[in-house]
């Protein structure tokens, strides 16, 4: 894969009820839940490496490394950055950031590894609950 330190890549979404930490369990808090925002941090980092995967490749996050800097209410629009720090061709360590409309509201790291066959990889994880 020819990525390098330096490659970005953005995504945005906006805030639902299902993605509240009172959806989660956490009655009466109505505002993005800190599950989310690493999901919405992992898709973002995702972004960068899924567009060089060969087709039965995928990559699983390893590691998070996050602060939730501040609440965002529903229906308020998220958006995230991933920047590729390091890469030894199949680990990759990101920088990651979110930002609602009017603040950031995570920051962190994030690595991933790159599964060259899902399928195999899928299958050794089934054999657990078998």
């Amino acid at each position: 894969m020819d990525l390098r330190p330096g490659a970005t890549h953005e995504i945005a979404w906006t805030v639902t009820p299902d993605k509240t930490a009172d959806a989660m369990g956490n009655p009466g808090v109505r505002v993005f839940a800190t599950p989310w925002v690493i999901a919405l941090l992992e898709q973002t980092s995702n972004g960068v490496i899924a567009p060089h995967l060969p087709p039965a490749a995928s990559t699983v996050g390893t590691m998070i490394e996050m602060r939730h800097l501040a609440a965002t209410p529903v229906g308020m629009g998220v958006r995230a950055k991933a920047t590729l720090l390091e890469t030894d061709g199949r680990r990759f360590l990101f920088a990651v950031e979110a930002w609602d409309a009017k603040e950031k509201i995570a920051e962190g790291r994030h690595e991933r590894f790159v599964v060259p066959d899902l399928a195999k990889f899928l299958e050794r994880a089934m054999k657990k609950g078998a």
